[in-house]
């Protein structure tokens, strides 16, 4: 992908958006090209002077607030939108997974739907004949393969709908966030597809508000705010300047960010040492006083190696256990890491407390640790993070 230079802008108003298409629709009819350099009352920028390329192999992460442009340049990419200004560059074939249900016909059945996407996205009919039975069984709704798509949900539509991007075998595959709408078990499937279509040379644009997976999968990233774009080769900095855009406090040295919520406040975090055996258990403890109860909050807790790059393991106390709560007054949340099994390792930990469906970023901290060389194993070779507060 070779991206030079793109942009493209809307129109605030619909009324004016109608006649300003009337108007470029008969300048187009004349012979004359429409003036897209300037901007006409209402209209504003989504995506602004973009630029950058991606070789084979390579995972490129577009990170931003909502509504900074990343899904107008991915539709741009696919070939939904045309930019006003600037050029696109595309070599191979490209599978794109943007939207619930999209290319999908509502009347149509799944087994219908994968024959007219399949077509979409390039593939002939006798190649999607002999990769449907395998199309099905990824998309894991083989009773609901002849049910029209209007009685789907929109976790069955992206099952079905990224069932057939992989499958076309892509030489360059876009992502929106649209995989946070599966579950855990079918987004731990196609993240393992997406390694190892990365293997085999495809090209990945991955749009998430999720970091672990930007952290993980990404090569660089993209940070897009207002239309405009920061390139980043180094990943952790992509996203501590995406963090940075949500911060209100002065404090903002990686080790600790706090979004400087006057309703929370964190304290130091108690951890017993730093240098700890393979298998070796332990807690973290993070003192904190509030002044009102948190429902359901989510808390990251991610191993990267010490640069921030590689990524070791990461959980969620929403993947497998109750919601947690935050109790109001002065309390105590902690973290059980058991038999974590690194040998001669020098890592970092970090933690991440998010509230109201991880809109409200309440506490992020890392710090460093080593886990020093053993005689003998321990012979526990699995990992277990538990959640509490006291």
């Amino acid at each position: 992908i070779t991206v030079d230079n793109i942009s493209k802008k809307f129109c605030k108003s619909l009324k004016r958006s109608m006649l300003y298409g009337v108007q470029d629709i008969l300048h187009n009819i004349a012979g004359h090209a429409a003036d897209t350099s300037g901007l006409r009352p209402d209209e504003f920028w989504a995506v602004n002077g973009v630029s950058f390329s991606l070789e084979r192999g390579e995972t490129l992460g577009l990170i931003g607030p909502n509504g900074s442009g990343k899904s107008t340049l991915l539709k741009m990419l696919n070939g939904i939108f045309m930019p006003d200004r600037g050029r696109i560059t595309i070599c191979g074939r490209v599978g794109a997974l943007i939207e619930v249900g999209a290319g999908f016909h509502p009347m149509l059945t799944g087994r219908e739907n994968v024959y007219v996407n399949g077509a979409i996205l390039g593939m002939k009919k006798s190649e999607l004949d002999k990769k449907f039975d395998a199309i099905v069984d990824f998309a894991g709704i083989p009773e609901f393969i002849d049910t029209p798509v209007k009685h789907y949900s929109s976790g069955m539509y992206v099952r079905l709908g990224f069932a057939v991007a992989i499958h076309c075998m892509p030489d360059i595959l876009l992502i929106d966030e649209i995989l946070a709408v599966g579950d855990e078990g079918f987004q731990s499937k196609c993240f393992n597809i997406m390694g190892q279509l990365r293997e085999n040379g495809t090209s990945i644009v991955l749009v998430s508000h999720n970091m672990h997976t930007v952290s993980t999968f990404s090569d660089r990233v993209i940070l897009l705010d207002r239309g405009k774009a920061t390139e980043f080769k180094n990943v952790a900095e992509g996203v501590k300047e995406y963090s940075r855009l949500f911060q209100t406090s002065k404090d903002m040295n990686m080790e600790k960010i706090c979004s400087g919520n006057d309703a929370i406040r964190f304290f130091d975090p108690e951890i017993p040492r730093r240098n700890f055996a393979p298998g070796e258990s332990f807690s973290i403890t993070l003192p904190y006083e509030s002044l009102i109860a948190y429902q359901n909050v989510e808390i990251d807790t991610a191993i990267f190696g010490d640069t921030m790059q590689g990524l070791y393991f990461q959980a969620t106390n929403a993947a497998y256990q109750q919601p947690l709560n935050l109790l109001r007054g002065r309390h105590t949340l902690k973290i059980m890491i058991q038999n974590i099994p690194l040998n001669n390792a020098s890592v970092k930990i970090a933690i991440a407390v998010w509230a109201e469906k991880r809109t409200s970023l309440l506490f992020w901290w890392r710090i460093p640790v080593e886990f020093i060389s053993v005689a003998h194993s321990t012979g526990k070779n699995f990992l277990l993070v538990t959640y509490g507060v006291d």
